[in-house]
């Protein structure tokens, strides 16, 4: 893999990160403003979409998954790992 292929999926994965960023504040913001009756509220939504969203944070694998599906951009060591797996096969077969 090229280093522009790899530079555009760091690129691309930042993109991806600000986008969940921006939907976990989004997903605050409406809580906090339209939802919440009172102060209490008001702190506890502010927090917990917060923590939910870092508890819950896309795992590299998925997040790669969805990268490629989008951008047509994969991971820049999959193909790599994918040549060993089959380099690994053909000896075994060999033998």
């Amino acid at each position: 893999m090229t280093d522009n292929q790899a530079e555009k999926y760091f690129f691309y994965t930042k993109v991806a990160w600000a986008i969940y960023a921006l939907i976990t504040l989004a997903i605050i913001a409406v809580l906090v403003l339209f939802v919440a009756q009172d102060n209490e509220e008001r702190f506890f939504y502010g927090l917990m979409p917060a923590a939910a969203a870092y508890v819950f944070r896309p795992m590299n694998k998925p997040f790669s998954k969805l990268i490629y599906r989008f951008t047509g951009v994969s991971y820049p060591e999959e193909k790599e790992e994918k040549e060993e797996k089959e380099e690994k096969e053909e000896k075994e077969d060999k033998e």
